[in-house]
């Protein structure tokens, strides 16, 4: 459990107001301001909502009194806690970096979106669809799907391509921001391989590109 101390200096860390880690966190202004001076003894879940949006922002808790920012590490997520995870934070680092002006990038190769709906359940995937929908003006999202794959769940802030069958692979990879991301389907688990590195994640876009002008077709409906 972090202390009112590192709760404050992880702020300043990564330069969030009170708002942007109340907004962050799924909590109020009021609510972190009072955890902050001291004033609302805050209980476990709400600190674990703290602590996942710290974690989101490659922000890690040592001791009763040490805060560092993470980078170059390699983190590994597993089944439907896990995968929701991962979508929230793409979510979030879209809503905290994207603009209407400087989209987000976020490229997805080797799509089977049934993976999704199967790990995430219908009623979170729609909710992921709605927010990313109303979030669309912060983001690029480019997807790359197997050739005759007609289903496109994400199409409304999405753009598909189709990828030739004979290369086309069930190994996910996700970039978004400074973030790759590798997406491993098991029938009966998923485990989501998650590296904060800026240059292997803009690295791995360069090439995204070529292969969605150069070999990618667009979608014959």
């Amino acid at each position: 459990m972090p202390t009112i101390e590192q709760i404050r200096a992880a702020r300043a860390l990564i330069g969030w107001s009170q708002g942007e880690l109340a907004e962050q966190a799924g909590l109020s202004q009021t609510g972190i301001a009072r955890i902050e001076n001291g004033t609302n003894q805050p209980n476990s879940s709400t600190i674990e909502k703290i602590v996942s949006a710290f974690d989101r922002a490659d922000i890690e808790f040592i001791g009763e009194t040490g805060v560092k920012k993470k980078t170059g590490e390699v983190r590994v997520y597993r089944g439907s806690e896990g995968f929701s995870f991962f979508l929230d934070d793409v979510y979030a680092t879209a809503k905290q970096y994207g603009t209407p002006d400087k989209p987000v990038q976020i490229f997805l190769s080797n799509v089977m979106h049934s993976n999704w709906v199967k790990w995430m359940g219908v009623e979170k995937w729609e909710n992921h669809v709605k927010r990313m929908t109303a979030a669309r003006d912060l983001m690029d999202v480019r997807i790359i799907v197997r050739e005759d794959d007609r289903y496109f769940p994400a199409a409304a802030y999405s753009k598909y391509k189709w990828m030739p069958k004979e290369i086309f692979s069930d190994k996910s990879f996700y970039s978004y921001h400074d973030t790759l991301a590798f997406l491993n389907f098991k029938s009966e688990d998923v485990e989501v391989m998650i590296m904060r590195h800026k240059d292997f994640a803009q690295g791995y876009r360069n090439l995204f590109l070529i292969a969605w002008e150069k070999v990618a077709t667009t979608p014959q409906i």
